[in-house]
Parts: C-alpha cells; sequence; structure tokens
C-alpha cells in the first residue's frame, strides 16, 4: 500500500516527492514506490457564493438579507477543477490507505487540505508534515516524524469558522451597502478598521495647527550646550520672551558645571525578523509593499529553499534549533557575509533569551536561513536584498552588544539649566554589519530603537518626536564639576511643530501588528486581547488586506504615502460603526484562537456571528446616509454607456464602470520600470488610442515606438545575466586560439 502526499504547491511537491524518491509523472502527481505526491494550486475548494445556496440571491437585492447558509457548501474553484479531478483520483486509489497532509504547516494551511478531504468525502486515516523549511534535510526529518492528523483537527475548525465568519459578516455587509447606495461599496471586519486607522491619520493631520517654538544653544568651554527647562526636561518652549530674556542674562556670564555622569550602555541586536518587520524594513528601504515583500520570501522559501517559512508572527527560534546554527552559518558564508561569519564558527555559539525561547516560538519560529548553500547568482536583484536582510538579522544576534559610554554635562547660568551629551563608541558589536558601504544597507537603528515612524508619543504639542530638538552628541573633552566655563556666545534656535506623518506600508504594517492605542474603548481585557492576539489579521493576511484597500479604491498612494480617496470616506460614513473598531477583529481572533486549543465551540462562536451579522444588516437597512461619485467623467462605457470613473490604482489610472453588474474598466495609464533620460524618474506610460506615450513628471515625453529604437540602439535588452555569460565565456576561452596559433609561427631573434 501506499500513502497520498497532498502539497500546497507543485514546487514543493517536486521538492517532496524528489527527497521521498518518487520519479513516475502521472497526471496531476509524481509517483513512486511508497508514495504518491499530489498538489493544491492554493485552494483548490472554497465556499459557496450566495447564488449556490438559493437562485434568488444571484440578484443583489436588499430585501432578501441578510443570506445565513443552513448548511455550509463547499465548491470546486473553476480556475483550478482539473487538478482537484487530479487530487480526487488519487485520493480513492485502491492502492493508498493514507494522506499525509504536506501544506503549510499553519490555520490557512490546514484548511487548504482539509476542504479538499471534505469535499471529495474521503475519510482515509490522515498524518500531518510539519515542517518550518523545505530543504531536504528538513523534509526527511519531517517524515520521520509524521504527526496523528486528528492533533491537529481545532486548528481546522478554527479555519473554517474564520471563513465562514468572514463569508456572513464580509459578503452581507458589503452586499447591503452596495444595494443600499447603488455604489460599488465593500467592507469587513479587518480592512474597514484599518481604513479607518489610516482616515483618522488624515483627521489629525488637517486639523493640526502649527506653533512655533524656540531653544537656546550655547558655547563654552569648546562644549555646545542646550538650554533645558527644570520642570519638564524638554529642550524647547513656545514663550520666545523668556528664551530672548534668558539670552540677555548670558552675556559676560560663565557656566558652572554641576553634575558629570559617565553611564556604560549596552545596545543587543534588534532581533531575528518575523513576516511583518521584514515588510516593514523591506518598505522602508527599498519600497517594496508587503505583497512584494511576501512573494519574494515566498520564492526563496519555496524555490531557493535559502529561507525559512515566512507567514511566521514570531521573533524567535526555539531550543531544538540552536544545535543547527553552525551549519546554517556555513550555508550563507558568502560574498559580504564572509568577514562576519568566520570568528563565529571559531568559537561555540553563544545564545540567549533575546532571541531563543520556546515560549515565544508559535506555529513556527523567526525567518532564518536554512542549512542549504546559498547561489546569489540565481537570485534577482530583489531576492537578493531580501536575503541580504535575513542573513544581517540572523547573524547580528550573534555579534555582542553594541558598547559606547554615555557622558551627560549639567551646567547652571543666570539661574538656568544647560546640558551636553558625548558618546565614546567601545564596542561596534553587532552594528558593524550594519555600517556604510555593506551592500548599500546603512542600518538607521538609534540607541534606543526609536524608528523614525513611530518616535515620541501621539499628541504631544510638539508633533511626533520624542522632542523637537535632538541634542546631538559630541566629543567632550575633560571637564570636571565645579569647572566655571565662560560663554563665548549664545544662540536663539526656532521652529514650528509638526503633524504626525501619513501612514506608508510600513508604518500601517506597525498600526496593523499593534492597533490598540487607535481603539476607542478603555476596556483593558479588550486591549489585552487586542495585544495578545497580534493585531488586525495576521501576519499572513495583512498584505492582501492593503491591496484589497487599493483594488477596491479606497486607498490610493502619492509617492510612498498613503491617502483615503473620496469614495473610502465616505463608505467610513456609511458602515456600521462596530466594523470601524479593532475591536471586533481582537474578539474574533481571541475566540478562533480558543478554538484551534480545544478550549472553544466552533458551532457556538458561528451562531453568536449569525445573530451579529442579522444585527448589522438591520442598521445599514435603516441607515439615513448617502453616497455621491465625485469622479466622474465624461466618458461612456463601451458596454452599458453609463459615464465612467476615473480612478486610481496602486501603480496605474483606471476608468471604471460606475454600474457594479457591468464591471468595466480600462488601464489609462501606469507607472513603469522606464526612467526618464533627463531626471531618471520613472516615467508613466499612457494610452491613448492605438498609442502609447511615456511621460515624466519632469516634462518629458516619448512615443512608445520612439522609446524602443533608442533603447535598442543604446544596447538594452542585454541583461546582468547576459554579460556574466558573456564575460565568463571569454574567461573560459582556451589561450592558443586561432590568432594565438599565428602569432605562435612568428620567430623573433634576441639582439
Amino acid at each position: 500500500m501506499k500513502s497520498l502526499v497532498l502539497a500546497e504547491k507543485p514546487s514543493v511537491a517536486r521538492d517532496i516527492a524528489r527527497v521521498l524518491n518518487c520519479r513516475k509523472n502521472i497526471s496531476g502527481a509524481i509517483e513512486g514506490s511508497s508514495y504518491i505526491v499530489t498538489w493544491a494550486l492554493g485552494h483548490l475548494v472554497t465556499l459557496a457564493d450566495p447564488e449556490g445556496y438559493d437562485k434568488k440571491y444571484k440578484e443583489w437585492n436588499l430585501s432578501s438579507l441578510p443570506m445565513v447558509p443552513q448548511k455550509w457548501e463547499l465548491v470546486v474553484i473553476k480556475q483550478t477543477a482539473k487538478q482537484y479531478s487530479n487530487v480526487k483520483a488519487q485520493l480513492f486509489r485502491k492502492d493508498v490507505d493514507q494522506i499525509i497532509i504536506a501544506t503549510d504547516a499553519g490555520r490557512e494551511g490546514e484548511l487548504v487540505a482539509r476542504w479538499i478531504l471534505d469535499k471529495s468525502g474521503c475519510r482515509k486515516p490522515i498524518k500531518r508534515l510539519w515542517i518550518s523549511s523545505v530543504t531536504d534535510k528538513a523534509i526527511r526529518e519531517g517524515f520521520a516524524h509524521l504527526k496523528d492528523g486528528r492533533k491537529y483537527n481545532d486548528l481546522y475548525h478554527a479555519a473554517k469558522s474564520r471563513a465562514e465568519a468572514d463569508w456572513l459578516v464580509g459578503i452581507n455587509s458589503t452586499r447591503a451597502l452596495t444595494c443600499k447606495y447603488n455604489a460599488q461599496l465593500s467592507c469587513g471586519r479587518v480592512q474597514t478598521p484599518t481604513l479607518a486607522i489610516i482616515a483618522a491619520r488624515e483627521a489629525e493631520i488637517h486639523s493640526f495647527k502649527p506653533e512655533d517654538y524656540y531653544g537656546l544653544t550655547c558655547l563654552a568651554g569648546g562644549v555646545k550646550w542646550s538650554w533645558q527647562h527644570k520642570k519638564s526636561g524638554s529642550l524647547s518652549t513656545f514663550q520666545k520672551d523668556a528664551i530672548e530674556n534668558i539670552r540677555g542674562l548670558l552675556k559676560g556670564q560663565h557656566l558652572t558645571v554641576t553634575e558629570v555622569t559617565r553611564s556604560e550602555r549596552h545596545v543587543p541586536s534588534p532581533g531575528l525578523y518575523d513576516l511583518t518587520e521584514l515588510q516593514r524594513d523591506a518598505n522602508r528601504r527599498f519600497g517594496f509593499s508587503a505583497k512584494e515583500t511576501l512573494n519574494i520570501m515566498q520564492r526563496l522559501y519555496e524555490n531557493h529553499k535559502v529561507l525559512t517559512y515566512p507567514r511566521t508572527d514570531s521573533r524567535y527560534i526555539g531550543s531544538d534549533i540552536v544545535p543547527t546554527i553552525k551549519e546554517r552559518l556555513k550555508a550563507c558564508n558568502i560574498g559580504p557575509y564572509r568577514q562576519f561569519i568566520p570568528e563565529l564558527l571559531k568559537a561555540p555559539i553563544k545564545t540567549g533569551k533575546s532571541f531563543v525561547d520556546d515560549k515565544k516560538v508559535s506555529d513556527h519560529h523567526a525567518i532564518i536561513p536554512t542549512e542549504e548553500y546559498v547561489q546569489p547568482d540565481h537570485m534577482t536583484n530583489e531576492e537578493r536584498k531580501i536575503y541580504d536582510l535575513v542573513i544581517r538579522r540572523f547573524i547580528s544576534v550573534l555579534y555582542p552588544a553594541f558598547e559606547y559610554e554615555q557622558t551627560t554635562l549639567k551646567a547652571a547660568a543666570a539661574g538656568e539649566l544647560f546640558t551636553a551629551k558625548g558618546k565614546v563608541v567601545k564596542k561596534t558589536g553587532w552594528k558593524a554589519l550594519y555600517e556604510a558601504g555593506a551592500d548599500n544597507l546603512k542600518d538607521d537603528f538609534s540607541d534606543d530603537y526609536e524608528d523614525d515612524y513611530e518616535s515620541g508619543s501621539a499628541g504631544s504639542r510638539f508633533g511626533y518626536k520624542a522632542d523637537t530638538f535632538r541634542q546631538a552628541s559630541q566629543t567632550l573633552p575633560d571637564i570636571k564639576k565645579g569647572a566655571a566655563l565662560p560663554i563665548s556666545r549664545a544662540d536663539m534656535t526656532s521652529g514650528k511643530t509638526k503633524p504626525p506623518a501619513r501612514f506608508t506600508e510600513a508604518t500601517l504594517l506597525s498600526a496593523m501588528e499593534n492597533p490598540v492605542k487607535y481603539m476607542q474603548s478603555k476596556d483593558k481585557a479588550a486591549r489585552k486581547i487586542l495585544g495578545e492576539t497580534g493585531g488586525l489579521g495576521t501576519v499572513a493576511t495583512r498584505a492582501d488586506i492593503i491591496e484589497k484597500l487599493f483594488h477596491s479604491f479606497l486607498i490610493e498612494k502619492k509617492g510612498n504615502e498613503l491617502f483615503v480617496t473620496s469614495k473610502g470616506t465616505q463608505l467610513l460614513k456609511l458602515v456600521p460603526e462596530d466594523l470601524k473598531k479593532p475591536e471586533l477583529t481582537a474578539a474574533w481572533e481571541a475566540r478562533l484562537s480558543q478554538i484551534a486549543e480545544g478550549s472553544g465551540k466552533d458551532t457556538e462562536f458561528i451562531r453568536e456571528i449569525t445573530h451579529y451579522t442579522q444585527e448589522l444588516i438591520e442598521e445599514i437597512k435603516s441607515a439615513d446616509g448617502t453616497f455621491r461619485h465625485d469622479n466622474l467623467t465624461n466618458s461612456k462605457c463601451p458596454r452599458c454607456g453609463k459615464r465612467l470613473l476615473a480612478v486610481n490604482g496602486k501603480n496605474s489610472r483606471l476608468l471604471v464602470c460606475q454600474d457594479r453588474e457591468c464591471g468595466y474598466r480600462e488601464t489609462i495609464a501606469r507607472t513603469s520600470n522606464a526612467r526618464c533620460p533627463n531626471c531618471h524618474k520613472k516615467m508613466e506610460l499612457i494610452k491613448k488610442g492605438d498609442e502609447e506615450t511615456f511621460v515624466c513628471a519632469c516634462g518629458y515625453k516619448e512615443k512608445l515606438s520612439a522609446f524602443k529604437a533608442r533603447r535598442e540602439k543604446e544596447g538594452a535588452g542585454v541583461t546582468k545575466k547576459d554579460v556574466q555569460k558573456y564575460l565568463k565565456k571569454q574567461k573560459d576561452e582556451p589561450v592558443n586560439n586561432a590568432f594565438a596559433a599565428a602569432l605562435s609561427g612568428i620567430k623573433l631573434n634576441d639582439k
């Protein structure tokens, strides 16, 4: 008898088949003597659409809502129906006596496999392969320690409950809003609170009123001193007259040093990556969207096999991984990492609670390199960038802390307090990995980890920085307590308070991960739940949520900043208040976690969600709001004749039919990768009729045909890989070619 292995993707299936010695290709599977390996293509099966339960739901009608299935139906996804048939055929083979689920090891991965088994009616015994990387070693070890499939029944019930609850709330609310206001409006328990967070920041920016603030610096004893408020400790004030008065009093005065404090500071590495932290860094450094980073990570995990499972919310590894660290270091001991890794390989690996903690590892440990040897030449430029981020973080946690001596001086003059700070680096430690010139990656971690997008406390009168004036560190001379230093110069400094920064994808991911400060409720229990359940969405879904907001034209991008569209602003006024709160998804995730752990009932949860859905629909039906398209154009839809809407996609401008049933959309311009020959910025490719033209913000224009001709003349189309192949060919050319042979016949006389 044979075991059928069900993987999530063909690439993973091929790797498993190779390790299990399966070589015979059959329809939608690979067969060996003991195993048959088949695969899904993501989801092959999903919950039925409303019309699958009753034909009356085919027509969108407010009176038919809410739709609540008495029995949930699964349907085969049309686009992948052929592979479902292939999988089903293998499931019911008479020589197959057990199923090994090898889909992604997580809640959604479990759902992919179980829905296939449920839809097909297969009831054969199941085992579970639970691994964090797809290297040959990990696969072999995973198959040597297969888990009982029944151990993951609760995880499946949690995944199924999540899907059914989202169907009930999302589909019903979206239909209700669309029918009520005759516009394509969508909402959901994660995307709507996320949209509300962006809108709240926009409102803060619009209501912000800048104020002038003032500070004072003076030179004394070769040191630059800053005035500091005695009570608040602030380096600035709104009282201009007070600063001018102090400046006047300092003329001809001395600063008397009242305090000299020296302290040793140890700053550990920022820690290993989980997916959200990696997406944040990739967006800040390279401008990658959350979705792009996840896709790149997936390729590095599945195709290159050099990094571990990407969809993880843990930044720790378990003690079982520690013995493999040296092997992982050897695998990535190439190029720029050779100056850091050999030193670690010479001595025993030092670990600590800062990155090794079994209690803080969830379904998967942090993203780290595998034991697979790296071939950078096989990676794209984008893949190398993400790989580099992960490797440097991995090496950094094994390096000692960054150490420096902090000296703080305090002095008095004219009854006022003045301070100065100096820093002497003792040991560079892990920061050596991020110094300038290291693959163009310069780390910008400050000593106290104040990220440039989360500094300070929201709502400060001085904007959103820890202080209006940041006291610069300087080299200090040896100054003793009690020294009297003549003041040679005093200058008033000034500035204006700044509003909070608009969200980028990086900062939005931070807000989704920790949305507590956006909660309206002051309930401590609710806030604790939101913190414990990982915020809005999961590491696996946040990128898709942001993409959905773009795709629904609820947000748009200008530069790297996110803006709520008019459609998004109006939607937030029409959607029920409860759906805008982060508390809702926190409550859901808490219940789903209980179901996954076996301490909660899925049937009870769905019963409560059904009742909640009924209340939501009644609220939408009885509302008295209005929706107005303010982006109508004079262009007519070629299908239905109605006026088209002008909308901004993530990287394009489109015309979309206002009639949701028509669904017509046309791209009129998109941001290309082509660079302007004048200013070198990315140009927009605009389509008008059958002709396409590149247009740059600087005013440069060029027809596509002319652009192609110019690029061909310049030698474009020759990739870096082509150049490398050519150079390798030249290197491998034999020295005794025809020209060398001809020269060899010439005899030269020495004189």
